[in-house]
Order: structure tokens, then C-alpha cells, then sequence
């Protein structure tokens, strides 16, 4: 069962000069924000505050909403954001306010957070100090509303922001049983994002006596894919979003369904060495994995290239196993049903049907930024961002984009903290881009040009962890 949706942002303006000073912002400098806002007290109308349309919420006074406070308060889970920024991340403080977790009516029951056993939960932060704009996320992976607490939720909070997540309608790795057609999960995620940004908008305006100003989608990996999907399908609930490697769906590929199925019959080859070893490597770069990144490959034929392959494709083609249940991990090439020889090309025509149902066309209608680092071996970067970049110019709307590929960024930024001399984290990267967007929408300054970004002249573990420069 999915939401229906309506909304009316506002942009906003402040003056010209403070936003053309942070055209040049990197994150060696501190950010600037708008003067908050304190309507009222230490967590005023806690007892009035409701996010509408809510099955059950509880809210909390609390004397800090970022990590700071929230891990020790309960009011956080860090299984949820492990391994998704540098291990040295700073961590903000001072930012007191009112914390709201719940749920929206919904039938699945994969989220245990809060020991409530039901899926959409959401949690909204609103800070005593207030900058006038929301921020709202969709979460990466199959995790759940709290896994954007430290890449995304501590910096905007520090900055203002009131916040808000949600799980997307469903969590874990069998994600794919919710639903009753294949795709369905995936679109839930989409419908879940605008259900929350609506509500939150409204929960917004209870609590400080006016709508945002201004409200902003981020997020990374399928939280990307999120953004991009917002941005094509509601640009009027959003002033504009930072996709963070979004996943790319769309009904004639490229998707992870064409990729991950070559890198599954090849890997083993290269691993193997020999005398196949060259042709397999080559066979992986011309896949999309690029040259350079085959120190990735071990780690994420173990941990993610399976994983993410079977449980995809059982969403989208449950048929193409029988009764099986997302195949046969690590099975050779040659098995029957096997994941390594899946060929997305050669389905029935209902996969398709189903991979259009969340696909993405390039029509965005409102300003976005896109970031991605150029190592990214998950979704790499020539069968993702690059083809989404494509996708936008070929619809007329390129000049609402921004697209930097960040050299030496792979997809999981703890990844970065294991070879730091040789993989740079993109969290520095996340926050530039949003402060460009921030002076974008600001001043009508459009931030540089789409580029690869390099890697800073002095390339050394902490150059690489601390800066951004588009």
C-alpha cells in the first residue's frame, strides 16, 4: 500500500555576496550557514508536534540530536552506518532539540528497531536552532532509517537543518519478499521518500510556525537512486537534491543486472592466474571495473558482487531461479540458475516490465549534483553516473545538472581508511557538493562546470581525508 503525494516548497534567497564567498568553499574551510532561527524554547511544543499521517511516533527532548549524544541516548543505531565513513570522522555537538521516531501504516515487518517488528519507520530531528531548511534521506542499501546519521544527519543538523530519514517500507537482505510483483519493494522505496518528505514538511511547520524555506534530498547509493527518482517524478516537493552514486535502473541497462553477472563468471578466472588471467582482467575492465581498482576486486567478490547480484535479480526476476529463493551463492559458472551466467538481455519480457517500473529517465526538474568516485567497483562509474549524466543532457534538462567524478572515491568511504594512500573518502566531497548546491539555489550561482575531480597535488592520507575541491 503506497502514499499519495503534495507538497509546496518555497525557495529561498539570501544575500549575494555571503553566497558567491562560498562558491569557493572546500572542506579545509569552515561551512557558513544562515543565522538559526529559536522560536521558542528548549524543545518547544514537544507534546504538540506530530508527524501526520503516522501509525504510532514517539518523541524525545533531547540535549543533543547528533551521534554525539544520540548513541548514548538510544536515540541512534551504529550497526546501521558502520563501514560508510572514515573511521575519524569529526563529530559535531551542541545542537539540541526534538527527536520523533515512528511508523506509517504498512504490512511488512522486516525493521526491528525499537523491538516494534514493522517497516517504514521514520525519524524526524528538529533543532532548537533553526536555519529554515529541512533535509530529508532515503537510507543506502537494505539498511535501515539511521544509516545516514553520520555521513549526512550530524553535518546538517550542525548547520541548522531540521532532518528527516526513512527505511524506505522495507529492510534486510530479503527485502525482495515484500511486495506482491516483482519490483514492487524497489518502488516502495520511492513512495516511502515522498510520503516522509510531505509529512515532514508539515511536522516542520507545527513545530517553528512556518514551512520550510527551503527542502533538500541527499543521499548515497540507492539513497542516490532515491534522489534522482524524487527529482524526476516530485521536483515540486524539493528545492533541489545531492545524489551520492546513485544506483541506475532503467529498462535497456546498463544496470548491475548486466555487470555483476560478468564479474562473477570472470573473477574467478583472474584470481586463478595463469595463462586466462590477462584476457579475464581485460574482460572485467571492459565490464566497467576500471583499470587501477583490481585491489578492490578481492573484497568485493567476497562481500558485495554476489550478494548484491542475487537478491536484485530475485526482486526483479524471481522466475529465473524456480521455487529457489535468490539463487546459489558462489555457485560456478555452468550450474543451473546460476547468477554468473544470468543474462539480463535474454529475459522475458515481464523483467523488463518490471525493471521500467523503477527505472529512471533523466528528467530531472530541479537542480541536482552528482558525485561519484571514479574507483567505485560496486557500480562503476562508466555504467552508472557517467550513462545518468548522459541521460540528463539527452532530455534537455543538463543545464539543472551538476556531475563531478571524484578520482581515487570508491563506494564505501570505511574502504578509504584501509588504503589511505590510495583510495580518498567522499564525505569531504558530499559536503562541498552541498554547499554548492546550497549557493546555487541561493544566489543562482551555478556551481563549476561538470569534471573529474583529481586528487590534490600532495596525495598523502590526510590531504586525501580532509579535502574536496570541486
Amino acid at each position: 500500500m503506497r502514499p499519495t503525494v503534495r507538497s509546496l516548497p518555497r525557495s529561498w534567497r539570501r544575500s549575494a555576496p555571503a553566497a558567491l564567498a562560498l562558491a569557493a568553499l572546500t572542506l579545509t574551510q569552515a561551512p557558513v550557514t544562515a543565522a538559526p532561527a529559536n522560536p521558542g524554547g528548549h524543545c518547544e511544543r514537544l507534546t504538540e508536534v506530530r508527524v501526520p499521517g503516522a501509525q504510532h511516533q514517539r518523541s524525545a527532548c533531547l540535549d543533543e540530536l547528533t551521534t554525539a549524544g544520540t548513541i548514548a541516548s538510544g536515540h541512534t543505531d551504529p550497526a546501521d552506518w558502520a563501514g560508510l565513513t572514515p573511521k575519524d570522522l569529526a563529530v559535531p555537538s551542541g545542537v539540541p532539540g526534538i527527536q520523533i521516531d515512528g511508523y506509517f501504516p504498512d504490512t511488512s515487518t522486516t525493521n526491528t528497531n525499537h523491538g516494534w517488528g514493522h517497516d517504514a519507520q521514520f525519524v524526524v530531528r528538529l533543532p532548537d536552532r533553526w536555519n529554515g531548511g529541512l533535509v530529508v534521506a532515503g537510507t543506502p542499501g537494505n539498511r535501515e532509517q539511521y544509516a545516514n546519521d553520520r555521513a549526512v544527519a550530524d553535518w546538517v543538523l550542525s548547520r541548522g537543518y531540521a532532518y528527516a530519514a526513512t527505511d524506505k517500507g522495507n529492510t534486510g537482505l530479503a527485502f525482495y519478499r515484500d511486495g506482491r510483483t516483482p519490483g514492487d519493494a524497489v518502488a516502495e522505496w520511492n513512495d516511502r521518500l515522498t510520503q516522509l518528505t510531505r509529512a515532514a514538511r508539515a511536522t516542520v511547520a507545527r513545530r517553528y510556525d512556518r514551512p520550510p524555506s527551503h527542502t533538500l534530498v541527499t543521499g548515497m547509493s540507492n539513497g542516490g537512486y532515491l534522489v534522482r527518482w524524487q527529482l524526476e517524478n516530485h521536483p515540486e516537493l524539493y528545492d533541489g537534491g545531492v545524489d551520492w552514486e546513485g544506483t541506475l535502473w532503467r529498462s535497456d541497462g546498463p544496470t548491475l543486472l548486466d555487470f555483476l553477472p560478468e564479474a562473477l563468471r570472470t573473477y574467478p578466472v583472474y584470481a586463478a592466474g595463469g595463462e586466462g588471467a590477462g584476457k579475464a582482467r581485460q574482460a572485467l575492465h571492459a565490464a566497467g571495473f576500471p583499470a587501477g581498482s583490481e585491489f578492490l576486486w578481492p573484497y568485493h567478490h567476497k562481500v558485495y558482487w554476489d550478494l548484491t547480484q542475487r537478491v536484485y535479480r530475485e526482486e526483479l526476476d524471481p522466475g529465473y531461479d524456480g521455487p529457489t529463493e535468490a539463487g546459489t551463492p558462489f555457485c560456478a559458472t555452468g550450474t543451473p540458475a546460476c547468477d554468473a551466467d544470468y543474462d539480463y538481455a535474454s529475459r522475458p519480457a515481464d523483467v523488463t516490465r518490471a525493471v521500467k517500473k523503477i527505472g529512471l529517465t533523466g528528467r530531472i526538474g530541479k537542480p541536482l549534483i552528482t558525485l561519484h568516485g571514479t574507483l567505485d567497483v560496486l557500480l562503476p562509474i562508466s555504467q552508472d553516473s557517467d550513462v545518468y549524466a548522459r541521460m540528463v543532457r539527452q532530455t534537455g534538462r543538463g543545464h539543472l545538472h551538476r556531475y563531478y567524478r571524484i578520482e581515487g572515491g570508491t563506494h564505501t568511504d570505511a574502504l578509504a581508511d584501509t588504503y589511505p594512500d590510495r583510495l580518498r573518502p567522499l564525505t569531504p566531497c558530499h559536503r562541498t557538493a552541498f554547499t554548492a548546491l546550497e549557493v546555487w539555489l541561493e544566489s543562482g550561482q551555478r556551481p563549476p562546470a561538470s569534471r573529474t575531480v583529481g586528487l590534490p597535488a600532495r596525495t598523502g592520507a590526510e590531504t586525501l581525508a580532509n579535502s574536496c575541491s570541486l
